[in-house]
């Protein structure tokens, strides 16, 4: 059993390896190389591709993970109010900043996003704070798992302090939310819709241009 509780934790912090190496490598590839689109899809497609071989080998990972459907509605009634003041944080901020930015790319943007959230929410609560609360070798309190867990998401989105602060809120939210109902859906839902939103509202970007605009001219 020890050996076994050994391997498990090897593949656990494996995991957690990888999508810290992700994590920083939005740093070369989106922040140094500008290679924004290349990055992403190439990240979406090699944890898709991981995530299918590894339900493959192995009964039920899926829900564990959280890729389910069965506690949906349970979820969304956790997330929905924090989505609803969140956005309506967005529009006061953005109102007194002056950042609002209204533009029909925030449609593509709400479609296409959460499919990238969901793939950041799997490698940030799911292989970070989740293996972190499943390790057997250490235990770790669930409150410093969700605060290493949402200090190393806001990290990654270093240097805009909008997005660090967003990012650090939000995962300490969801980060809260998963390891008390796991069901990625909803969390990479809402992560793709509010963090378009946040873009066009407060940061005052336009992620569409930046991931799909060297593409276009």
């Amino acid at each position: 059993m020890k050996q076994t509780n050994a391997i498990l934790d090897l593949r656990r912090l494996g995991e957690i390896a990888a999508a810290l190496a992700t994590g920083i490598g939005k740093f070369i590839f989106m922040d140094y190389l500008n290679w924004r689109f290349p990055f992403i899809a190439v990240s979406i497609i090699a944890w898709t591709v991981y995530v299918v071989i590894r339900s493959k080998r192995q009964k039920n990972i899926l829900k564990h993970w959280g890729f389910r459907t069965d506690n949906f509605g349970q979820a969304l009634k956790i997330v929905l109010p924090f989505g609803i003041f969140a956005v309506t944080a967005f529009v006061v901020i953005g109102v007194i900043q002056n950042t609002i930015n209204v533009t029909w790319h925030i449609i593509p943007i709400l479609l296409i996003y959460p499919l990238w959230g969901v793939i950041q929410q799997f490698l940030v609560v799911a292989l970070v704070a989740g293996n972190l609360q499943d390790m057997e070798a250490i235990a770790i309190k669930k409150p410093l798992t969700i605060f290493i867990t949402a200090l190393f998401f806001g990290f990654i989105h270093y240097p805009n302090n909008w997005l660090i602060l967003g990012t650090f809120i939000l995962a300490l939210f969801y980060g809260y939310v998963y390891l008390r109902i796991r069901n990625l859906w909803i969390l990479g839902l809402f992560h793709g819709w509010l963090g378009g939103l946040f873009y066009y509202t407060v940061v005052n970007q336009d992620p569409f241009m930046q991931v799909f605009g060297r593409y276009l001219n």
